[in-house]
């Protein structure tokens, strides 16, 4: 579908390649009138090179910033930040730097519903998407969660749901969500913003264009300046999306209407009792009929790598949640727990500058054996007194393996990045699953 913002543009640079980068090439390739396409990756091998379409060039191993300077648009991975000093060049060139979700915004033409957050907002994608396939939409489901973006307008949707990043919104400016949702702010990439107050700004673009911003009661910190209609959803407030008891049961409510039992959810923690009331505000406000998605709300049972229970033999539970790559997500599974035993924490990674000193109260009245692994693990080590430190987490299981009874846990919540030791959190996951269903 040919769109009135290529105009002009004639030769685009895509910097990064991957899943996200592919896309973009392959999207662009096959607009109407043709664009010269050029890559660069400054990895001497970047994922992705083998499936470039003829005719598209890649320079690799290094930054081509003669390519950068003679381009119309150039097109950003959501992981080089903008502050990048050749990206800096370009913009300083008057050239404009764009990603992925950006081209999404030029050319969709349904229903978009956003979600952003340093915490849940996997689960809260993810949950939207199914409830509403069960209320009988069509929905396509992506953006900084499984499928990218301009992939899923090859799908035929009539709504579709995004998660969206903060690196995703710095370069985005023109996406008009029906509803956006910002859930809660808590640090995390101190390593690229220059402090809270960017990041959050980074989050707040979200916002922008919204006809509904789903804002956070219990976190002043995600509302908008400005005239902006807000949707408030809270746990202890009387907002739009609340909690209220009825008869000696408390409910998800909207408005005045009690809507579902929480105790009724199969996802366990309070963090996803919220996480419920933002998924009601995001489908009521993009008009979906909730009713008809009840059952769906109900029977979720979260995302693979999050709090999920991978192996549970000789009442000993085994819980990866390798998705917590931040200090509050791991606090966030810890207040959910309800421990008949001892629990075994898995904690390090690459730590992305951040401050772990407040998991020390959480763990403190805790009966927990803390075990500190990776590049970043002796950051752990003064929280607790239990704490052991490891090189790896095959190291850690083989330890507690022959130790642990009936009423443990044994739960990966590592607060940190995983690419020190792995590709990404999942393959973090996938290798902890491995090892709990071979020890259990």
């Amino acid at each position: 579908m040919a769109t009135a913002r290529w105009q002009g543009i004639d030769k685009v640079v895509v910097v990064g390649l991957g899943m996200t980068g592919l896309s973009v090439v392959k999207h662009i390739a096959q607009l109407p009138h043709p664009i010269q396409i050029k890559v660069i990756d400054t990895r001497a091998e970047p994922p992705g090179r083998d499936q470039l379409p003829d005719g598209v060039e890649l320079h690799s191993g290094s930054w081509r910033i003669d390519w950068l300077l003679e381009a119309d648009l150039v097109v950003t991975n959501p992981g080089i930040a903008l502050a990048t000093e050749q990206i800096q060049q370009v913009l300083q060139a008057g050239i404009p730097v764009v990603g992925d979700i950006e081209l999404f915004a030029w050319l969709v033409d349904k229903p978009v519903i956003a979600i952003t957050g340093s915490n849940g907002k996997s689960t809260v994608t993810d949950w939207t998407g199914q409830v509403a396939k069960a209320a009988g939409i069509k929905v396509a489901v992506g953006g900084n969660i499984g499928v990218p973006a301009l992939d899923l307008l090859m799908q035929e949707a009539d709504l579709y749901v995004l998660e969206l990043s903060s690196f995703q919104l710095e370069t985005t400016s023109t996406l008009a969500p029906v509803a956006a949702a910002f859930l809660n702010l808590s640090e995390d990439h101190m390593d690229r913003y220059q402090g809270m107050e960017d990041y959050r700004q980074a989050k707040l673009r979200i916002f922008d264009h919204a006809k509904s911003c789903i804002v956070n009661a219990d976190d002043k910190q995600t509302y908008p300046s400005g005239d902006k209609n807000l949707v408030e959803f809270s746990l202890t407030e009387p907002t739009q999306y609340h909690l209220a008891v009825h008869s000696g049961v408390e409910y998800l409510c909207k408005g005045q209407q009690p809507i579902c039992a929480t105790q009724a959810l199969s996802l366990v923690g309070r963090h996803n009792v919220a996480n419920a009331l933002v998924v009601l505000a995001l489908l009521s406000e993009a008009g979906v009929d909730i009713e008809k998605g009840l059952s769906a709300l109900k029977s979720y049972n979260g995302l693979t790598h999050r709090c999920q229970v991978v192996a549970h033999n000789q009442g000993v539970k085994w819980v990866n949640d390798s998705k917590a790559t931040n200090v509050a997500s791991t606090m966030a599974a810890l207040a959910g727990l309800e421990l008949a035993g001892k629990l075994y924490l898995l904690v390090g990674g690459v730590g992305k500058g951040a401050d772990f000193s407040q998991l020390g109260p959480v763990l403190a009245p805790l009966d927990v054996q803390l075990c500190c692994f990776g590049q970043d693990g002796d950051q752990f080590m003064s929280l607790h007194p239990s704490a052991k430190r490891f090189d790896t987490m095959h190291e850690i299981i083989q330890w507690l393996a022959p130790q642990v009874h009936s009423g443990d846990m044994v739960l990966l919540s590592p607060a940190c990045a995983s690419f020190d030791q792995f590709d990404h959190f999942m393959a973090r996951g996938d290798a902890f699953t491995e090892l709990a269903q071979a020890y259990a």
